[in-house]
Protein backbone atom coordinates (compact mmCIF):
# COMPACT_ATOMS: atom_id res chain seq x y z
CA UNK A 1 0.00 0.00 0.00
CA UNK A 2 1.39 3.49 -0.97
CA UNK A 3 2.08 6.52 1.15
CA UNK A 4 -1.12 8.01 -0.57
CA UNK A 5 -3.80 5.31 -0.26
CA UNK A 6 -2.38 5.20 3.47
CA UNK A 7 -3.67 8.25 4.35
CA UNK A 8 -7.28 7.62 3.28
CA UNK A 9 -7.75 4.30 4.97
CA UNK A 10 -5.41 4.22 7.47
CA UNK A 11 -7.96 4.35 10.73
CA UNK A 12 -5.81 6.87 12.71
CA UNK A 13 -6.54 9.21 9.68
CA UNK A 14 -9.98 10.38 9.96
CA UNK A 15 -11.76 11.67 7.01
CA UNK A 16 -11.99 13.86 5.35
CA UNK A 17 -8.02 14.13 5.12
CA UNK A 18 -6.27 17.64 5.40
CA UNK A 19 -4.52 18.13 1.77
CA UNK A 20 -2.22 21.15 2.32
CA UNK A 21 -0.29 23.26 -1.00
CA UNK A 22 2.23 25.76 -0.96
CA UNK A 23 4.90 26.44 -3.83
CA UNK A 24 8.17 24.73 -3.61
CA UNK A 25 10.54 27.53 -3.07
CA UNK A 26 8.14 30.33 -1.96
CA UNK A 27 9.86 32.60 -0.44
CA UNK A 28 13.57 30.46 -0.49
CA UNK A 29 14.29 27.38 -0.16
CA UNK A 30 14.89 27.14 3.73
CA UNK A 31 11.34 29.00 4.39
CA UNK A 32 9.89 27.04 1.93
CA UNK A 33 11.10 23.46 4.07
CA UNK A 34 10.44 25.12 7.51
CA UNK A 35 6.45 25.55 5.85
CA UNK A 36 6.36 22.23 5.15
CA UNK A 37 7.62 21.41 8.19
CA UNK A 38 4.70 23.79 9.72
CA UNK A 39 2.21 21.97 8.08
CA UNK A 40 2.71 18.85 8.81
CA UNK A 41 3.30 19.57 12.51
CA UNK A 42 -0.28 21.05 12.34
CA UNK A 43 -1.69 17.72 11.35
CA UNK A 44 -1.34 18.04 7.11
CA UNK A 45 -2.36 14.46 6.26
CA UNK A 46 -0.87 14.55 2.36
CA UNK A 47 1.46 17.74 1.31
CA UNK A 48 1.06 18.93 -2.17
CA UNK A 49 4.22 21.21 -3.52
CA UNK A 50 3.43 22.99 -6.24
CA UNK A 51 6.02 23.23 -8.85
CA UNK A 52 6.84 27.03 -10.04
CA UNK A 53 6.15 28.04 -13.27
CA UNK A 54 6.09 31.48 -15.60
CA UNK A 55 2.51 30.89 -16.55
CA UNK A 56 0.26 28.82 -14.18
CA UNK A 57 -2.80 29.23 -15.72
CA UNK A 58 -4.86 27.27 -13.09
CA UNK A 59 -3.77 29.24 -10.60
CA UNK A 60 -5.45 32.72 -9.27
CA UNK A 61 -2.88 35.92 -7.87
CA UNK A 62 -2.15 34.48 -4.54
CA UNK A 63 -0.50 31.25 -5.88
CA UNK A 64 0.84 33.58 -9.46
CA UNK A 65 2.58 35.84 -6.63
CA UNK A 66 3.78 32.98 -4.77
CA UNK A 67 5.51 31.77 -7.94
CA UNK A 68 7.23 34.57 -9.21
CA UNK A 69 8.65 34.95 -5.50
CA UNK A 70 9.81 31.13 -5.44
CA UNK A 71 11.74 31.88 -9.68
CA UNK A 72 13.25 35.14 -8.31
CA UNK A 73 14.78 33.03 -5.18
CA UNK A 74 16.63 30.84 -7.94
CA UNK A 75 13.40 27.52 -7.64
CA UNK A 76 14.78 25.23 -10.24
CA UNK A 77 13.06 21.58 -10.36
CA UNK A 78 16.68 20.55 -9.02
CA UNK A 79 15.91 22.84 -5.89
CA UNK A 80 12.46 21.38 -5.61
CA UNK A 81 13.20 17.94 -5.42
CA UNK A 82 15.85 19.10 -2.87
CA UNK A 83 13.00 20.45 -0.64
CA UNK A 84 11.46 16.84 -0.72
CA UNK A 85 14.39 15.22 0.05
CA UNK A 86 15.15 17.21 3.04
CA UNK A 87 11.41 16.81 4.16
CA UNK A 88 11.66 12.87 3.50
CA UNK A 89 14.34 13.19 6.10
CA UNK A 90 12.13 13.04 9.05
CA UNK A 91 8.32 12.92 7.59
CA UNK A 92 6.72 9.83 5.40
CA UNK A 93 3.99 12.51 4.54
CA UNK A 94 2.66 11.48 1.35
CA UNK A 95 3.91 14.43 -1.00
CA UNK A 96 2.06 15.05 -4.67
CA UNK A 97 3.69 17.23 -7.26
CA UNK A 98 1.09 20.54 -8.75
CA UNK A 99 3.05 21.05 -11.92
CA UNK A 100 2.70 21.65 -15.42
CA UNK A 101 3.32 19.65 -18.76
CA UNK A 102 6.39 22.42 -19.96
CA UNK A 103 8.30 21.45 -16.83
CA UNK A 104 7.62 17.85 -17.29
CA UNK A 105 8.52 17.92 -20.99
CA UNK A 106 11.81 20.39 -20.50
CA UNK A 107 13.48 18.33 -18.34
CA UNK A 108 12.04 15.14 -19.90
CA UNK A 109 9.18 12.89 -18.98
CA UNK A 110 11.37 9.66 -17.98
CA UNK A 111 13.77 11.81 -15.76
CA UNK A 112 11.19 14.11 -14.57
CA UNK A 113 9.21 11.18 -13.04
CA UNK A 114 12.63 9.21 -12.02
CA UNK A 115 13.83 11.77 -10.35
CA UNK A 116 10.87 12.81 -8.73
CA UNK A 117 10.54 8.90 -7.09
CA UNK A 118 13.85 8.81 -5.83
CA UNK A 119 13.39 12.12 -4.05
CA UNK A 120 10.25 10.42 -2.43
CA UNK A 121 7.11 12.19 -4.61
CA UNK A 122 4.37 9.95 -4.15
CA UNK A 123 1.77 11.37 -6.83
CA UNK A 124 1.63 13.69 -9.79
CA UNK A 125 -1.06 16.56 -11.08
CA UNK A 126 0.20 18.03 -14.17
CA UNK A 127 -2.66 21.20 -14.23
CA UNK A 128 -2.48 21.05 -17.69
CA UNK A 129 -2.52 17.71 -19.13
CA UNK A 130 -5.98 16.26 -20.84
CA UNK A 131 -6.77 12.72 -19.72
CA UNK A 132 -6.71 12.35 -23.88
CA UNK A 133 -2.71 12.99 -23.87
CA UNK A 134 -1.70 11.70 -20.58
CA UNK A 135 -0.85 8.02 -22.07
CA UNK A 136 2.82 8.35 -21.99
CA UNK A 137 3.05 10.50 -18.97
CA UNK A 138 0.69 6.93 -16.90
CA UNK A 139 3.31 5.01 -18.00
CA UNK A 140 5.83 6.73 -16.86
CA UNK A 141 4.54 7.16 -13.76
CA UNK A 142 3.21 3.69 -13.34
CA UNK A 143 6.76 2.40 -14.23
CA UNK A 144 8.71 5.07 -10.97
CA UNK A 145 5.75 3.90 -9.14
CA UNK A 146 3.94 7.17 -8.73
CA UNK A 147 0.18 8.22 -8.77
CA UNK A 148 -1.05 10.18 -11.63
CA UNK A 149 -3.28 12.60 -10.31
CA UNK A 150 -6.35 14.25 -12.35
CA UNK A 151 -8.16 17.55 -12.32
CA UNK A 152 -12.23 17.04 -12.79
CA UNK A 153 -14.20 20.12 -12.91
CA UNK A 154 -17.61 20.82 -12.87
CA UNK A 155 -18.03 21.44 -16.81
CA UNK A 156 -16.34 17.71 -17.11
CA UNK A 157 -19.38 15.51 -18.91
CA UNK A 158 -20.02 12.11 -17.89
CA UNK A 159 -18.06 10.38 -20.50
CA UNK A 160 -14.30 12.01 -19.40
CA UNK A 161 -15.00 11.54 -16.02
CA UNK A 162 -15.19 7.94 -16.80
CA UNK A 163 -11.85 8.30 -18.71
CA UNK A 164 -10.25 10.37 -15.89
CA UNK A 165 -11.12 7.67 -12.99
CA UNK A 166 -9.34 4.91 -15.39
CA UNK A 167 -6.22 6.41 -15.93
CA UNK A 168 -6.04 8.16 -12.12
CA UNK A 169 -4.62 6.79 -9.12
CA UNK A 170 -4.35 8.18 -5.64
CA UNK A 171 -7.05 10.18 -5.15
CA UNK A 172 -9.45 12.33 -7.97
CA UNK A 173 -9.39 16.26 -7.22
CA UNK A 174 -12.45 18.10 -7.39
CA UNK A 175 -12.59 21.50 -9.19
CA UNK A 176 -14.84 23.26 -6.83
CA UNK A 177 -15.24 26.30 -8.27
CA UNK A 178 -15.69 27.39 -12.05
CA UNK A 179 -12.01 29.57 -12.17
CA UNK A 180 -9.02 29.52 -10.81
CA UNK A 181 -7.79 28.97 -7.43
CA UNK A 182 -8.26 31.79 -5.13
CA UNK A 183 -10.88 32.22 -1.25
CA UNK A 184 -14.16 32.03 -2.14
CA UNK A 185 -16.63 33.07 0.53
CA UNK A 186 -18.36 28.86 0.10
CA UNK A 187 -18.68 26.22 -1.60
CA UNK A 188 -21.08 26.06 -4.34
CA UNK A 189 -23.61 23.87 -4.62
CA UNK A 190 -22.02 22.94 -8.05
CA UNK A 191 -18.97 21.75 -6.24
CA UNK A 192 -21.54 19.16 -4.36
CA UNK A 193 -23.11 17.71 -7.12
CA UNK A 194 -19.94 17.65 -8.99
CA UNK A 195 -18.58 15.48 -5.86
CA UNK A 196 -22.15 12.87 -5.88
CA UNK A 197 -21.59 13.03 -9.58
CA UNK A 198 -18.15 11.55 -9.74
CA UNK A 199 -18.98 9.36 -6.76
CA UNK A 200 -21.17 7.30 -9.36
CA UNK A 201 -18.01 6.61 -11.36
CA UNK A 202 -15.05 5.57 -8.84
CA UNK A 203 -14.13 4.24 -5.62
CA UNK A 204 -11.11 6.06 -5.80
CA UNK A 205 -10.73 8.99 -2.88
CA UNK A 206 -12.20 12.52 -3.83
CA UNK A 207 -11.00 15.71 -2.75
CA UNK A 208 -12.51 19.15 -3.29
CA UNK A 209 -10.21 22.15 -3.85
CA UNK A 210 -9.85 25.90 -5.14
CA UNK A 211 -11.33 28.33 -3.27
CA UNK A 212 -11.32 25.74 -0.15
CA UNK A 213 -10.23 27.92 3.09
CA UNK A 214 -12.34 28.85 6.30
CA UNK A 215 -13.54 26.18 8.92
CA UNK A 216 -17.23 26.70 7.44
CA UNK A 217 -16.14 25.11 4.03
CA UNK A 218 -14.21 22.19 5.86
CA UNK A 219 -17.27 21.08 7.52
CA UNK A 220 -19.65 21.74 4.32
CA UNK A 221 -16.95 19.46 2.53
CA UNK A 222 -16.99 16.48 5.22
CA UNK A 223 -21.05 16.84 5.57
CA UNK A 224 -21.12 16.29 1.91
CA UNK A 225 -19.08 13.20 2.06
CA UNK A 226 -15.66 14.29 0.66
CA UNK A 227 -12.59 11.80 1.21
CA UNK A 228 -10.08 15.19 1.75
CA UNK A 229 -10.12 18.47 1.73
CA UNK A 230 -7.45 20.72 -0.80
CA UNK A 231 -6.15 24.28 0.55
CA UNK A 232 -4.33 26.23 -1.44
CA UNK A 233 -4.39 30.06 -1.23
CA UNK A 234 -5.37 29.94 2.22
CA UNK A 235 -2.14 28.86 3.12
CA UNK A 236 -0.07 30.96 0.59
CA UNK A 237 -1.54 33.87 1.34
CA UNK A 238 -0.36 33.32 5.76
CA UNK A 239 3.09 32.66 3.65
CA UNK A 240 2.98 35.96 1.49
CA UNK A 241 1.52 38.41 4.61
CA UNK A 242 4.00 37.26 7.31
CA UNK A 243 7.42 37.45 5.06
CA UNK A 244 9.81 38.95 7.13
CA UNK A 245 8.87 36.61 10.25
CA UNK A 246 8.96 32.97 9.11
CA UNK A 247 8.53 31.74 13.12
CA UNK A 248 5.28 33.70 12.53
CA UNK A 249 4.54 31.94 9.33
CA UNK A 250 5.02 28.56 11.08
CA UNK A 251 2.51 29.21 14.04
CA UNK A 252 -0.15 30.73 12.02
CA UNK A 253 0.14 27.60 9.90
CA UNK A 254 -0.08 24.81 12.43
CA UNK A 255 -3.02 26.60 13.85
CA UNK A 256 -4.63 27.30 10.62
CA UNK A 257 -4.23 22.85 10.10
CA UNK A 258 -5.60 22.06 13.17
CA UNK A 259 -8.16 24.26 12.85
CA UNK A 260 -9.21 23.29 9.73
CA UNK A 261 -9.12 19.41 10.51
CA UNK A 262 -10.85 19.98 13.38
CA UNK A 263 -14.15 22.01 11.88
CA UNK A 264 -13.68 19.16 9.17
CA UNK A 265 -14.06 16.25 11.71
CA UNK A 266 -17.21 18.59 13.53
CA UNK A 267 -18.65 18.12 10.19
CA UNK A 268 -18.71 14.29 10.13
Amino acid sequence: MGRIETAFTTASIKKPAFIGFTVAGDPDKVTCIRIARALIAGGTDILELGVPFSDPVADGPTIQKADERALTAGTTPDTVFDIVREIRKESNVPIVFLTYYNIVHRRGIERFYREAHDAGVDGILIADMPVEESEEVCTVAARCGIDPIFLITQTTSEERIKKISAKARGYLYLVAVLGVTGVRDQVSDGAIDLLHRVQKHTRLPLALGFGISTPAHARTCARAGADGVIVGSAIVEIVGRNLKNPDLIEQELQDYVMGMKQAALSGQ
